[in-house]
């Protein structure tokens, strides 16, 4: 048995096929760098890294450097809103500039992506307050590593009649929540929760729309 050149994938690493299996006599230093920088991302084990480095060589040039420019083009564009701090190409969301929106009703998440989630459900038409995490000293994130004083600037200022509290329903979570009520306790606003249709412990990220809108019909005044 011998070599069959013609079965091979036409792939810069492989040295050599045998039997139409190609072999990989070793990986070069950039391939090795994609692949473990590749492992740095959530989710991504070793093995995924691999699969997706060598896609990566197999896709055409134009392809694999247009997932290089949408990178680019994130880390370079996006930004934090000004009022709200969801994700925004601008200095103010899509959010905060619609004119439709109820701007007495405010609704406080951790992170974007919970703001994405609501969104969703189609049901609620206020704006948002991105907190950028949740309390939780052991980790070291303390208030003033969130947006916590520019919530409470933004209900100082007025004009803000309800300020819904939708952090996650964990220890954190609840902690952020109690600890932000006590900021805005002697301001002239209705603080109120979302209901526990949400589960103890589970994250809105990943709650279904039906959950949301349930949570959101049964919120209850703190």
């Amino acid at each position: 048995m011998g070599r069959d050149a013609s079965k091979c994938e036409p792939q810069a690493i492989h040295s050599f096929c045998w039997e139409g299996v190609p072999f990989v006599a070793e990986l070069t230093e950039s391939v090795s760098h994609l692949i473990e920088t590749l492992t740095r991302l959530p989710g991504i084990g070793r093995k995924s890294a691999e699969r997706i480095a060598y896609h990566l060589l197999r896709v055409p040039h134009e392809e694999a450097l247009a997932l290089a420019d949408a990178i680019r083009a994130v880390k370079e564009n996006v930004r934090h809103c000004k009022i709200c701090y969801n994700l925004a190409e601008g200095e103010v969301c899509s959010i905060c500039r619609d004119a439709t929106r109820d701007k007495g009703l405010v609704c406080v998440v951790e992170q974007p992506r919970d703001l994405v989630a609501i969104e969703q459900t189609g049901l609620y038409r206020g704006l948002y307050h991105v907190l950028l995490g949740r309390l939780s000293p052991l980790d070291g994130v303390n208030p003033e590593d969130l947006t916590i004083t520019d919530l409470v600037r933004r209900v100082r200022e007025g004009g803000i009649r309800e300020v819904i509290m939708a952090t996650n329903p964990t220890v954190e979570g609840d902690g952020t929540c109690l600890y932000i009520s006590n900021q805005l306790a002697d301001l002239n606003v209705t603080i109120t929760r979302l209901a526990r249709g949400i589960a103890p412990g589970s994250v809105i990220e990943f709650a279904n729309p039906e959950v949301l809108a349930d949570a959101f019909s049964g919120r209850q005044r703190l």
